[in-house]
């Protein structure tokens, strides 16, 4: 097995673990977020406009973890500064 290949394989393992983990962590956190919204309105009716605007603003937040995950494993993909590297040395 050649460099190239070692490191496509190796990439393509990182940014599923990236996507994975990365996914998971902000789910639960926006759930968790939405829940507890939802009871702060339950309890404070008058409130919900609040309420809402802040959940919005943190749920957008939370989203941006996922989005610079997802970021991560398209640069590992896609963009490999690694695989340039490899390519050039085993070119001259």
């Amino acid at each position: 097995m050649d460099a190239v290949t070692l490191i496509g394989m190796i990439s393509a393992f990182t940014a599923g673990i990236t996507i994975a983990i990365g996914a998971v962590g902000p789910a639960l956190g926006q759930g968790r977020a939405v829940a507890q919204a939802l009871a702060s309105i339950a309890q404070q009716p008058d409130e919900t406009a609040t309420i809402t605007r802040t959940l919005f603003v943190g749920l957008a937040m939370i989203e941006s973890t996922a989005i610079y995950c997802f970021v991560v494993s398209m640069i590992l993909l896609f963009a490999n500064p690694f695989w340039d590297r490899v390519i050039q040395q085993a070119g001259g």
